[in-house]
């Protein structure tokens, strides 16, 4: 690894690779990538990701080799210059002459090399398909890549060989053609005419490292998923090809809905529980890849758009229902998204072994509202949809089952989901919660609220002005006109920070520029916290912690005691709970005497969940007295 780095110092010290695409890039263009999806651009850390070896070697040959040029191959025709068509310079700014570029290039693919149109668009992907099958029995690497980039099949079987491009590479120990193969979608387990895998070939042939690998790669989902709960993966050379972790309390899993749940997901075909997981492992690749983001960054990057990938990419090749079901998986905590984790990994190693159970055709989104209801405590009092829209129109709000008519709580509502205990914790120590989408939303809300909060602070006059501009130019309306134009968000979409905000007008609230003031004040103290738990400057935490609860407290003492507005109420009790959690939560920093170190990383994730539902419910006590000061 420090070789590859060493080689690419002219790149704007290149930290990150896009496996698929061969390629290496920096921070600020990984910023960009992350936002595409897997299904476009796979990213790793060059230094903080686990890699397998070859794996690494794969990206290496195809870097060194020029892969870069296959998906600008029409860059490279001097016509291009002629026609005004050029690369992004590094001078060029991220948005939009950066990130343009990059989407143009990654996941349009629109300068790579295009066949010859023909009438059978299905024969030239044969033909491509053919191409790649001799080509990898050779380490011509990136030769196979360009035909993948063409359209060449990773699974394609050769009806006249009997057997796919991965047969032939395992054979011939190719090892990193395989991991190209692999990249794409290429089957290890897929047999051959003869019944044999690509793994019986390379170990006929005595290529058993490579025949190893290859039963990883097969195992590749269900070992991520162990990996991320509990740290381990199975050891496949001894015959153990799943882990399935326990959660240490698992007294909910006995109610009713649990077991409705269980059932529900038992009961998916084979190809419906495929998908889910799919998108299981989608999902643990972004909180995981958020997680080595935010640890990799300077603290000056951290409040950037460039940090914000608050839940799944849209997949085009999927439909708006999965799609919507992908990204609200992002709404799970720690302790519901371990469990449906752990569910789904007993659920693989249950159907592997053969056990069926009857495949009524039921709804995937029914299993994730069920799973995730399973650890959500009752709440007698919220009045907030179970989930609000995220990517399609057919979104409702509708309630999930429960007992007694009673509402389930929402997963992303105003109040604190709670904190999660140290004991469910230290069963699933490498979990990372679901802090993790909300970091990314508090560092958006942070960069927002700072451009707010200069607008507010200007002279009553321009206040004045701004409350007379039509709505639409308001910026909270303006990013969700934005969100919802790039597809993150659907038509019927809503930000609970502004729905939420229909009441009648409370005059005994404060005054803008009073709640501003003290906005800035903990907004500041917030940022401080950040930057230490940025440097792992633990004992910072204590007196930043104290400083956030004087400027909450002060802060709350500009409201009434029983404002009229249910909404101020709820973001008042959210504000103030969170400070208190955030001294607790500090507070365990501090090494007890006789008792072992804490997990410094479950620490840090608290404080930053703690630190984000403090900086929401500011914003929110900011935009209503704002905009009840102004009508």
């Amino acid at each position: 690894r420090p070789r590859l780095l060493r080689a690419h110092q002219a790149c704007a010290k290149p930290r990150w690779a896009s496996v698929n695409r061969g390629v290496l890039i920096c921070d600020e263009c990984c910023s960009v990538h992350r936002s595409l999806g897997r299904h476009s651009s796979q990213v790793r850390h060059l230094m903080h990701t686990p890699w397998p070896p070859t794996q690494l070697q794969m990206v290496q040959t195809l870097y060194s080799n020029g892969a870069n040029s296959i998906w600008e191959h029409s860059l490279l025709d001097p016509a291009s210059v002629m026609s005004g068509k050029r690369k992004a310079n590094p001078q060029d700014k991220l948005h939009p002459n950066k990130s343009e570029f990059i989407r143009a290039k990654y996941q349009m693919l629109a300068f790579v090399h295009r066949m010859p149109c023909r009438e059978d668009d299905s024969s030239t992907a044969k033909d491509l398909s053919k191409q790649l099958h001799s080509s990898v029995r050779t380490g011509n690497l990136e030769t196979c890549l360009r035909l993948l980039s063409l359209g060449a099949q990773a699974n394609f079987f050769h009806p006249e060989k009997g057997n796919t491009p991965l047969h032939v590479a395992a054979k011939a120990g190719q090892v990193s053609q395989a991991e190209l193969l692999t990249v794409y979608g290429a089957d290890p387990g897929a047999p051959d005419s003869n019944g044999k895998t690509p793994i019986d070939y390379a170990r006929e042939a005595g290529h058993h490292e490579l025949a190893d690998r290859l039963v990883e790669v097969q195992y590749e989902l269900t070992d991520r998923l162990a990996f991320y709960l509990c740290g381990r993966k199975p050891d496949h050379k001894t015959g153990q090809h799943f882990i399935v972790p326990q959660m240490a309390d698992s007294s909910l899993d006995l109610s009713e809905l649990a077991k409705a749940a269980k059932k529900k997901l038992q009961s998916l075909s084979n190809h419906l529980f495929e998908e889910l997981a799919m998108d299981v492992y989608d999902e643990v690749d972004r909180r995981e890849t958020d997680a080595v983001w935010l640890a990799t960054q300077n603290h000056s990057t951290l409040v950037t758009e460039t940090t914000v990938v608050p839940f799944l990419p849209v997949n085009p090749e999927y439909s708006s229902t999965r799609n919507q079901g992908r990204q609200k998986l992002a709404r799970f905590n720690a302790h519901e998204f371990a469990t449906l984790v752990i569910d789904i990994l007993s659920d693989a190693k249950r159907r592997q072994q053969g056990n069926s159970v009857a495949s009524p055709k039921d709804n995937v989104e029914f299993i994730l509202k069920n799973m995730a209801v399973r650890h959500c405590s009752d709440s007698q009092d919220n009045d907030q949809p179970d989930y609000d829209s995220v990517a399609s129109d057919e979104d409702t709000d509708q309630e999930l089952p429960s007992s007694k008519g009673d509402r389930t709580k929402s997963l992303d509502s105003d109040l604190s989901d709670g904190p999660i205990t140290m004991q469910e914790y230290m069963e699933v120590k490498n979990a990372l919660s679901a802090s993790e989408a909300k970091i990314q939303h508090l560092m958006k809300a942070n960069s927002n609220l700072s451009d707010e909060l200069r607008l507010m602070q200007k002279k009553a006059t321009k206040l004045e002005k701004q409350s007379s501009m039509p709505e639409k130019h308001h910026p909270e309306l303006c990013r969700r006109g934005r969100l919802r134009s790039s597809g993150w968000l659907g038509e019927g979409s809503s930000i609970p920070e502004l729905d939420d905000l229909e009441m009648e007008p409370d005059p005994t609230l404060p005054s803008t520029e009073d709640v501003i003031r003290k906005t800035e004040q903990i907004t500041k103290n917030i940022q401080e916290l950040l930057r230490a738990a940025q440097e792992n400057k633990h004992d910072s935490f204590i007196p930043c912690s104290e400083r956030i609860h004087v400027a909450v407290t002060e802060m709350a003492a500009l409201f009434p005691k029983k404002p009229r507005s249910e909404t101020v109420r709820g973001s008042l009790r959210l504000l103030t709970s969170s400070a208190y959690r955030l001294q607790s939560e500090c507070r365990k920093a501090l090494p007890s005497e006789g008792c072992p170190g804490p997990d410094m990383q479950l620490v840090t994730q608290q404080v930053i969940q703690c630190a984000y539902d403090i900086a929401k419910a500011a914003k929110q006590l900011v935009t209503i007295t704002t905009k009840e000061n102004t009508n």
